[in-house]
């Protein structure tokens, strides 16, 4: 434990939901739900306004439209979040080399090793700093905590919430903790938290009372002991600034179960072709591949086949993902399907193309007899076999997914608002402009073209020489004990 609040851990507040706000100017102030729209959707994130109504991440959407029928259903964009959260990082980069992130919205930062901090004025001095770098650049706001450890950073964080900052005092940690529930600790899910309730703890102050041996008797040696340190205030974790990935994966959920095989196969290639997609925007490449299968019974199966070498040619990916779905029975219908890769390296084995090339020629020329055999297979299907067409609704929701941009050769910039009955409904808009207006297009119009985001704020404040020249505080800083939503 530390003797000063340098671990710092940032959490930006309804992170999708408020970058579909910043983007959208007609949405702001209102309730917003981020997830897959189909019947099996979850929500990913909602924005305060509609968590009033009860809605939260990984809720059924289904759930989520029954309590708040009047949001905004958007389907996420990840191109956006991860252009904003590489800025975020950016920023925090320039305060320590020592920045630990754990998704696209959170990380932790040890202010000491960056020498931006060693004490709790220093820290919180950088804290409120941060908070006005994220909105200068972003247009986003985010949750500060400032603590002596990761646990208590993140805490501290989350009691900030939403757009606040709270240091947690060295020294004060056990009278913090002592009334919040078991759960706030890292490790204690729900079946922890009824199996402590089953023995009368319910507090974090209950679970340092009751001592280490009792905890260990209730849950054995590695977790009982973890958690009676932390109870009592204690965590050495450092903060490990590369989290090396250890695989890159897709996958999607259907709203109807797909019973037809060659749309099975269709899906498995589509997947194999994103995969590998976010395989080079990473600079990797991988050895395994790996297929996901859920089916209509939710019994979920993988398979992997290893390649001589690693790879990011998505022809590769594709051929051995159709390989391994030949090994899976369908029968019954698929819900899910994920494709990924593991085993990755900086480098590609540049001869991989030429010998899956290779081994489709040699099967080929074995089976002289059928020589379109294998060309039906690589269209995806049984010889003699059409994949079944989609509807002009799903290629519709496909080309056109609720809340992504689109330009108008003749009114511009706009965001899908919806689709259905043949036709797309726009309204136009831009980050910085007024509410736009809303107009309504065939689904074919050749006009109304899909486009890239745009930026949240288009000409972003300079911190290329941040924090060496810092600027004005921002108000409304807050320590352990005071009121922590400002």
């Amino acid at each position: 434990m530390r003797a000063a609040p340098t671990i710092l851990h940032l959490d930006m507040d309804a992170f999708y939901a408020s970058a579909e706000q910043a983007a959208k100017p007609s949405l702001r102030g209102k309730p917003v739900v981020v997830g897959g729209l189909g019947p099996r959707g979850v929500v990913a994130t909602a924005s305060y306004e509609a968590r009033r109504f009860g809605v939260h991440s990984a809720m059924p959407m289904a759930q989520a439209r029954r309590l708040a029928p009047n949001a905004a259903y958007l389907v996420p964009r990840f191109t956006l979040y991860r252009t904003v959260s590489e800025q975020v990082m950016e920023l925090l980069g320039r305060l320590s080399p020592l920045v630990e992130p754990l998704s696209l919205d959170e990380a932790f930062v040890d202010l000491e090793a960056g020498g931006t901090a060693n004490d709790t004025a220093s820290a919180m001095e950088i804290g409120e700093q941060l908070r006005g770098a994220i909105e200068a650049v972003t247009g986003l706001s985010g949750s500060v905590g400032l603590a002596g450890s990761k646990m208590l950073a993140k805490i501290a964080s989350e009691e900030a919430k939403p757009d606040g900052i709270l240091l947690i005092e060295p020294g004060t940690e056990r009278a913090l903790l002592a009334p919040m529930p078991v759960r706030t600790l890292p490790g204690v899910g729900p079946a922890t938290a009824d199996h402590l309730r089953r023995a009368g703890m319910t507090t974090v102050n209950d679970l340092a009372e009751a001592g280490e041996a009792e905890l260990v008797r209730l849950l054995g040696k590695a977790h009982g002991s973890s958690l009676h340190r932390m109870a009592s205030g204690h965590d050495d974790r450092p903060v490990i600034a590369e989290r090396d990935a250890k695989s890159v994966s897709v996958e999607d959920t259907f709203d109807t179960d797909l019973h037809d095989r060659v749309r099975v196969r269709t899906e498995v290639e589509r997947l194999a072709g994103r995969c590998v997609q976010r395989l080079r925007a990473a600079g990797r490449s991988g050895r395994t591949v790996v297929l996901k299968v859920r089916r209509y019974d939710f019994s979920t199966l993988t398979r992997s086949e290893t390649l001589r070498g690693p790879t990011d040619d998505a022809t590769v990916v594709r051929e051995a993902a159709a390989r391994l779905l030949e090994a899976v029975d369908t029968t019954g219908g698929v819900r899910l399907l994920g494709v990924g890769v593991t085993g990755l390296a900086d480098f590609t084995q540049e001869d991989l193309f030429a010998q899956a090339a290779g081994e489709r020629t040699a099967a080929e020329l074995a089976d002289p007899a059928e020589p379109g055999a294998h060309a039906a297979a690589d269209e995806g299907g049984r010889e003699g076999e059409e994949p079944a067409p989609e509807s002009a609704e799903q290629l519709a929701a496909r080309r056109w997914p609720a809340g992504h941009d689109v330009r108008h050769d003749t009114h511009g910039h706009g965001w899908v608002q919806g689709s259905g009955v043949g036709r797309v409904t726009v309204r136009f808009e831009e980050p910085e402009s007024a509410p736009g207006r809303v107009r309504t297009f065939r689904i074919d119009d050749p006009e109304l073209q899909p486009a890239d985001p745009l930026p949240l704020v288009r000409n972003p404040v300079d911190y290329s020489s941040w924090p060496a020249s810092l600027p004005k505080s921002r108000s409304g800083a807050l320590s352990a004990g005071a009121e922590s939503r400002p």
